[in-house]
């Protein structure tokens, strides 16, 4: 997973140089520290007289599935955030640094966990899933002059298409909710491992790409034993 965030990052300031942001020579800099490394890649070692060169690992408990979805992810939390507690033992003035996958502050609870802990936390951002998704497709966001809303598969399928919006982001959905719409006048976008070797893409009319996109999707899981995807909708006739 490191070496494909670098490799992203890499290629994100490279097409920063070609589109003449920054100063080039800093860029360049930094794109060929990275590059070394993909060459060679090795993980980072602590200065010296560093004194944070533990590496904490955490069994992280699993959601109970069998309670109403709210409140089991309210106890879910409340297991993870006990878990940190047991395993992170900070020294006065200490830090912790966590690679959360995706943004946290889109669709996932790291900050809330934190939160119930009272630690202060600072956020480093990176690349959102939204953000890769449209670059790989080579599409804007929303439509001219209209909101775009984010939801989840959950939410598309038991409450169907968001009222006053002709585009919607879904996250979360294992189930490939898209498959209770009337699919007629709908166009999808659809990335999987957004930014990595493994990416997968599919768009097109709904009619026809929904199904090469469960398809699709099925098969990469099956192939690399998870997934993470999301995918654009957009109201088009």
């Amino acid at each position: 997973l490191l070496s494909h965030l670098v490799e992203l990052r890499d290629r994100l300031m490279r097409s920063m140089i070609a589109d003449g942001y920054g100063d080039p020579r800093t860029l360049e800099r930094r794109c060929r520290k990275m590059e070394e490394w993909l060459a060679s890649p090795s993980l980072m070692k602590a200065d010296a007289d560093a004194e944070y060169t533990a590496v904490i690992e955490i069994d992280l408990p699993e959601r109970d599935r069998k309670m109403p979805y709210l409140q089991a992810v309210e106890a879910w939390h409340d297991a993870i955030a006990r878990a940190w507690a047991a395993a992170i033992h900070l020294p006065q003035g200490g830090a912790v640094a966590m690679l959360v996958w995706g943004d946290p502050s889109l669709y996932d609870s790291s900050l809330r966990i934190a939160a119930r802990l009272g630690w202060r936390a600072r956020v480093i951002p990176g690349i959102t899933a939204i953000q890769a998704l449209c670059a790989a497709h080579a599409i804007p966001l929303n439509s001219l002059a209209n909101e775009v809303r984010i939801t989840t598969g959950r939410r598309l399928r038991d409450h169907g298409w968001p009222e006053g919006c002709d585009r919607i982001v879904v996250m979360l959905d294992g189930d490939c909710a898209f498959r209770a719409l009337a699919p007629e006048g709908l166009t999808i976008w659809w990335g999987a491992y957004l930014g990595m070797a493994e990416e997968r893409l599919e768009s097109g009319p709904l009619a026809q790409a929904g199904a090469r996109i469960v398809a699709v999707r099925a098969e990469a899981r099956a192939a690399h034993g998870w997934i993470m995807d999301c995918y654009l909708l957009a109201r088009t006739g």
